[in-house]
């Protein structure tokens, strides 16, 4: 089982990204989904969530508004959409498939995690 994260890089404050992360190997269409992400010196934290069928989504306070997670099921897909990003953004990016079937805020609720990939936002 892999989850493959791609799509980071470098952007200017207020630029746009859009984040993918490809399931290989099982299909999780019946698993939340989520995207974490750690800065430099600081702990991994939640970022946005999505349940099995797309109906529920939440968000961390700091990137609701901004952040859109979305998913295509039939193929294997979660997006993170990064609107009028901002230095404190800049973090590499985990995509985690959820044990269960919602949008889980708890990295214990995780089973399988991808590599993540970096996005850098310049001021």
């Amino acid at each position: 089982v892999q989850l493959q994260a791609s799509g980071g890089g470098l952007v200017q404050a207020g630029g746009s990204l859009r984040l993918t992360c490809v399931a290989s190997g099982r299909r999780f269409s019946n698993n939340g989904m989520g995207w974490f992400r750690q800065a430099p010196g600081k702990e991994r934290e939640f970022v946005a969530g999505i349940s099995w069928n797309g109906g529920s989504t939440r968000y961390l306070d700091s990137v609701e508004g901004r952040f859109t997670v979305s998913r295509a099921n039939a193929k294997n897909t979660l997006y993170l959409q990064m609107n009028n990003l901002s230095p404190e953004d800049t973090a590499v990016y985990y995509c985690a498939a959820a044990i269960g079937a919602t949008s889980a805020t708890s990295e214990t609720m995780y089973r399988f995690w991808g590599r993540g990939t970096l996005v850098t936002v310049s001021s």
